[in-house]
This record gives C-alpha cells, sequence and structure tokens, in this order.
C-alpha cells in the first residue's frame, strides 16, 4: 500500500486526487457509494504486480478530490461524472487511445454512461454491483423507486439537501459507514424519518471480515472532513440526469463488458433485476456482453470483500484485448 502514488489532477474545473500503481496498460477504477479510492487497494496492488497501470480517484465531491460546489447538486449530473474522467484520460493517459474500466455501484453507473457518451474511450469493461439501467422515458429514477419502495426508501431520503445530512452528523462519519459498508440484507436501505440508521440491522459480527478497524478508520477520517453532501449530490441529480440523458433513451452500450454482483446484494434483488439480467434485456442494450457472475456468499462491496477472485475475473476478461 505505501507504493501507491498519490498526485492531484486539475480537470473539468476541479481538482482530482489519484492513487496510481504500476506500469502498462491502464486500468481506471471508479468506485461508489460511500466510498474512496482505497475501495480499490486490493486491486490496485494486484494489477500493478501483473504489468497494468492501476489509476482509481477520489470522484468529484469525494475524498481529497476538492472544487466541485457542494451546494449545487446540479454540478453533480451525470455529464458532470463523465466529463471528469474523459479530462483525466486526456491528463494521465494522452498516448492511449482507450483505457480498461472497472466500477463499482455509482462507478458501475458512470462507467455505463462513459461508454454511452464516449463508447471510444473504453477499450473493455468489467462493472460490479450496478447493471445497466435504461432510461425509462416515461418516469425519472426518484419517482420510480418512490413507487416501488416508499418515501422511506435511501434515494427519496436522500432528495432534500441537508436533511440526511443533519441526520448522519450526531452519530459520526464512523458509525454511519460502519452500517452501510457491513449491511449484508437483500432487503432495500431504509432510513424513517426519526429512525435513521437505527432501521438498518447491524451487521453480524463486530465487523464483516473484509473491513478492518484500520480500513474503516481511514473511510471515516475522510468522510469526517467532507461530510456526505458530495456523495449525495448523486442522487440529488438524478432528476436532472434524467432530463440531460434524454438523447440516450434505448441506446446500446457497445464495450466488451463482463458483469459480477454479489448472490445477497441488495442490487439483485430488485423486482425484475434477476430477470433482466438472465433472461435477455441485459443483453440486448448491452450486446458486447460476454459474461454475467453471480458470486455465491457475497453482498454489494464485492471487489472488497471477494478482492482475489474479483481480481481474477477482471484478469481472466482483460487479458482478452
Amino acid at each position: 500500500m505505501e507504493k501507491i502514488e498519490h498526485k492531484m489532477i486539475v480537470v473539468n474545473g476541479i481538482n482530482m486526487h489519484v492513487a496510481e500503481l504500476g506500469q502498462g496498460s491502464t486500468i481506471l477504477f471508479l468506485h461508489g457509494f460511500p466510498e474512496l479510492w482505497y475501495s480499490w487497494r486490493h486491486q490496485i496492488v494486484y494489477f500493478a504486480e501483473h504489468g497494468y497501470r492501476a489509476v482509481a480517484p477520489d470522484l468529484r465531491g469525494y475524498g481529497d478530490t476538492t472544487g466541485a460546489p457542494l451546494n449545487d447538486a446540479s454540478k453533480f449530473s451525470i455529464l458532470h461524472l463523465v466529463g471528469d474522467l474523459v479530462a483525466l484520460l486526456e491528463a494521465i493517459a494522452p498516448n492511449e487511445d482507450s483505457v480498461f474500466v472497472v466500477g463499482h455501484d455509482w462507478g458501475a453507473t458512470i462507467a455505463w454512461h462513459l461508454c454511452l457518451f464516449r463508447p471510444d474511450k473504453v477499450k473493455a469493461l468489467v462493472n460490479l454491483s450496478v447493471h445497466f439501467f435504461p432510461r425509462n422515458p416515461q418516469m425519472n429514477p426518484v419517482e420510480g423507486l418512490k413507487l416501488l419502495y416508499g418515501e422511506d426508501h435511501y434515494v427519496s431520503r436522500f432528495q432534500v439537501p441537508g436533511e440526511i445530512e443533519a441526520e448522519f452528523a450526531p452519530l459520526g462519519a464512523k458509525a454511519v459507514l460502519k452500517k452501510i459498508l457491513t449491511y449484508r440484507d437483500t432487503a432495500p436501505f431504509r432510513f424513517p424519518k426519526g429512525k435513521g440508521l437505527e432501521a438498518l440491522p447491524d451487521a453480524p459480527i463486530a465487523l464483516s471480515s473484509w473491513l478492518s478497524e484500520e480500513d474503516l478508520d481511514y473511510f471515516a477520517s475522510k468522510f469526517e472532513k467532507t461530510g456526505f453532501t458530495g456523495a449525495v449530490n448523486y442522487y440529488r441529480a438524478f432528476p436532472i440526469d434524467w432530463e440531460l440523458t434524454a438523447p440516450w433513451t434505448g441506446a446500446q452500450v457497445k464495450a466488451p463488458t463482463k458483469f459480477i454482483v454479489g448472490e445477497v446484494d441488495v442490487v439483485y434483488h430488485i423486482p425484475g433485476v434477476k430477470e433482466y439480467l438472465h433472461n435477455g434485456g441485459f443483453k440486448k442494450d448491452v450486446p458486447l456482453l460476454e459474461e454475467v457472475v453471480v458470486l455465491e456468499g457475497a453482498a454489494h462491496f464485492v471487489n472488497q470483500e471477494k478482492p482475489d477472485e474479483i481480481n481474477k475475473h477482471i484478469y481472466d476478461f482483460i487479458q482478452k484485448f
């Protein structure tokens, strides 16, 4: 870990913190919510040792990346997030026409859209946990999730600026992160008003075996500093994302793709998702999809929970290109 290099790069009007290690073809690793470059610590070391250059930024609003206006969720649209990456690739890999991309959770969502907006930039894609969600022209995702899960669902609860931050504040970042990162239930995340995090069941053990006290302290140290607004703004931008992506309604993702999801990942258990992934709908939207892997016994934070298996899956796939 101490070999990993850290640098700040000015991209798209923000100062992006990047962790990187190794030489060779670039692999861009994109973290999810509520995470950091650090979520890819196992992958960075592994791929550097296997002849690749592993690059993992703190995304806009996260960690040591600064400059995004936290009080304006519209500056966290999917076009901003993809724009950050296009500028980052220009800065760090000017001689590579395209790179390998690996995304998890929100990072996967951004990676799907990078493929939609700039397919020329992606050599091959491995996405974890969050499959491609084709745009529904009838309804934005916040309304859709509200219909499905009600007002207590976390996406609904994240919409009002400052509200969830005020509920999280007295608990401290470490308690919030521990609850979310160790969540192993297939039922959706719910934060009922007044109850907040208490509504989430505790992890069955003090800490999930993959998340050490030291790991948790690292995550917490960054979120204590930044707060959660930057991270939550991604969800607040859902309605504007829906408006801005209208031109891509019905568009296909044209990158060679492998998708991996944990068997007990909450996203895998959204109604209709298993049918979409396994019965042809996903392949229709992502025609170059080569494989869907369901990892037995794994939950949402699969790249940290099962790093050896994930590393091998990624390596076996990108070696073909």
